[in-house]
């Protein structure tokens, strides 16, 4: 099984990235293959609502020339999909933003692309507005069909300089319980998938 972790925070070695890192060691531990992506700082339009994307039905968007092909050809290819950002005036980073505007509109626009896959939202936070953020992500999962874990608590982790998450110890034993969780539930549905080798899993049981 392969978990990408997108991280919308421009600032490289911050502390959206020591969270995302540690939801994936867990699922390293347990043998899945992982992959870090940065997407803060990199080149990335918002979406321009030309719907092209209904039109073509080729899982692309008609804007070229940026981040964002990239990183859509990986979270369809994912089983586990985990998306972090720092908390901007109460909401993601606007590379973040852009990804999943885009990302969300191309995969309902495809059949349901994430449908079925596991998705999961990490926060940076250094006071307020870390939920909103939170919700912000996960809300773009809800509509797309993915299934969301549960958690020890909210997937925020406390900081404003470079590591002051790693200060939060409450933060990071709910990350590495996201990333067990995430873990439990990618085998869950492997073996659903084994068992019924003819079920379309882009459709809801039952």
């Amino acid at each position: 099984m392969k978990a990408v972790a997108i991280n919308g925070s421009p600032r490289k070695g911050g502390n959206t990235e020591i969270l995302l890192k540690k939801v994936l060691a867990p699922l390293v531990a347990a043998g899945w293959q992982t992959e870090f992506i940065q997407l803060g700082g990199t080149p990335i339009r918002g979406c321009m609502a030309c719907y092209q994307c209904f039109t073509r039905k080729n899982s692309r968007c008609s804007q070229k020339d940026d981040f964002f092909d990239r990183c859509l050809e990986k979270m369809i290819r994912a089983d586990a999909i985990v998306l972090g950002s720092p908390t901007y005036f109460t909401d993601v980073s606007s590379e973040m933003k852009a990804l999943i505007d885009r990302s969300g509109l191309v995969a309902i626009a495809n059949g349901g692309l994430f449908r079925g896959k596991i998705g999961a939202a990490v926060v940076a936070v250094r006071r307020g507005g870390g939920t909103h953020a939170f919700d912000t992500m996960n809300h773009m999962f809800l509509m797309s069909g993915a299934i969301v874990p549960g958690s020890t608590y909210w997937n925020l982790g406390f900081g404003l300089d470079k590591g002051d998450v790693e200060k939060d110890d409450e933060a990071s034993r709910n990350m590495t319980d996201l990333g067990r969780t995430i873990d439990w539930l990618g085998r869950a549905i492997r073996e659903h998938i084994d068992a019924h080798p003819y079920a379309d899993v882009s459709e809801h049981p039952g």
